[in-house]
């Protein structure tokens, strides 16, 4: 999933670009405090290269207020170098559309893509060009190496993520946490006991929408992360350690702790979908207190409830489990060049500054994972937590389900959304060790993926 909150768009003061070589030399940065990273001098166009009678492509799948803001980026990046830059809307079927165009010789020159699985596939089969040594410094001094890990093959460095979606998010109705008498958990324990107080009170502690499957393999992500660690929850993604493992069996023990108190959690999940989770948190007569997903819950808040973000619509952070840091499930899309040529080589370098960022930070809708960008720019502090939350996360994983194949990750009625509304339906420990051969067996039934 991701964030496509609708904002009305507004003149942005267009900020002068610091040169490349100075961003790379001058910043030094280990992460943004609540006042955002460390801005580069300024200095005038004249830093950039004169691309001036050069014309490139550049294609993703964002449309209508998405693609309205990102053209935004790209006429300031036209405005420094002189280049003529088109924009094309792959739209949903982007990286079909984006295979069938290098096949057929069309492709373009810059890309965004959205998973480090396509990114991985276009790098090897010889389609992407590595990103210069320029933007290789701006990604070491601007971004946490775990984002950078993600768009690395065989040690080269092949893109530059440029907008970020954070899935660590539990959102809370206010107004039934203060009525309860309780306030935003930290850990795991205080979480479920948050939960037993709301229901204490005459709520549910929690409402699950779960009637497709993706949400509950975002709470597993979410789980195994915190009781696994970073290299299991490598291991795990890439099938290089089997689902039956151990440390699969924890995590399931943990989500089996919550999904089976049917007093904390409203029943009735399995046919619920995650629109109407929300509805039950923060409509006009709530039955819950709390309900869990992504920041993109941010626009349904807005859209479908009379509830006000940043009053009595708040998140707090997905909570600790046994003492584990800070750590965010999340997903993003990433820019690759195709085409070898200068100004896509340009590009690239443009979109790795924190101002390029900024430009759409101010528009709304959109967190960067670039830890150089100035975090009060964001125009709420709703969207503000979120992206500092990610980019001060010690810990950063992609979303599990978007790198499996297809087939077992992001399949309706079948693989791992299917499992696990079955492990919801019996959350029982008696059920858990059949449900680790489930999907175990259709792991390894799907295809190119494998020990």
């Amino acid at each position: 999933m991701e964030l496509h909150t609708t904002h009305s768009q507004h003149k942005v003061r267009r900020s002068v670009i610091a040169a490349v070589a100075a961003v790379a030399s001058a910043a030094v940065l280990t992460g943004c405090g609540s006042s955002g990273g460390t801005a580069s001098e300024s200095t005038s166009t004249e830093d950039w290269p004169d691309l001036s009678g050069q014309s490139i492509e550049v294609a993703a799948a964002w449309s209508g207020t998405e693609q309205s803001n990102f053209e935004q980026v790209l006429d300031e990046f036209e405005s420094l170098t002189g280049a003529t830059v088109t924009y094309s809307s792959y739209g949903d079927n982007m990286a079909t559309t984006l295979n069938t165009k290098i096949a057929g010789g069309g492709a373009p020159d810059v890309a965004i893509v959205s998973s480090p699985a396509l990114l991985k596939t276009l790098a090897q089969s010889g389609d992407l060009v590595a990103v210069s040594e320029e933007t290789q410094e701006l990604v070491s001094a601007n971004y946490s190496s775990d984002w950078a890990d993600m768009a690395t093959v065989d040690g080269d460095l092949y893109g530059v993520w440029f907008k970020a979606s954070n899935k660590s998010t539990v959102w809370y109705n206010v107004d039934v946490y203060d009525e309860a008498g309780v306030s935003a958990p930290t850990d795991w324990d205080g979480f479920l006991d948050t939960l037993q107080t709301l229901s204490d009170a005459g709520y549910y502690g929690i409402s699950v929408g779960a009637d497709a499957g993706w949400p509950l393999t975002d709470w597993f992500e979410n789980v195994y992360l915190r009781t696994a660690g970073g290299d299991l929850y490598d291991q795990l993604s890439n099938h290089e350690i089997a689902w039956t493992d151990e440390s699969v069996t924890v995590a399931l023990q943990t989500l089996s702790e919550l999904w089976s108190n049917d007093q904390i959690v409203q029943p009735g999940g399995d046919q619920r979908t995650w629109n109407e989770s929300v509805a039950q948190v923060f409509g006009d007569t709530p039955a819950a207190g709390t309900v869990y997903e992504g920041d993109f819950v941010a626009s349904e808040i807005s859209d479908a409830t009379s509830s006000v973000l940043g009053e009595n619509a708040l998140f707090y952070n997905f909570p600790s489990i046994d003492g584990s840091g800070d750590a965010v499930v999340g997903g993003g899309d990433v820019a690759v060049q195709l085409g070898d040529n200068d100004a896509a080589a340009a590009l690239m370098q443009f979109l790795a500054t924190p101002e390029a960022a900024e430009i759409w930070v101010q528009l709304g809708g959109f967190t960067s994972p670039n830890q150089a960008v100035d975090t009060s720019l964001y125009p709420d502090e709703i969207t503000k937590q979120s992206a500092e939350a990610l980019t001060n996360a010690e810990t950063f994983r992609f979303d599990m389900s978007d790198l499996a194949p297809s087939e077992f990750g992001s399949t309706k009625g079948s693989g791992e959304w299917q499992i696990l509304i079955e492990f919801y339906q019996d959350p029982s420990e008696d059920n858990i060790a059949s449900i680790q051969q489930e999907l175990e067996d259709a792991a390894a039934a799907a295809t190119g993926w494998g020990n």
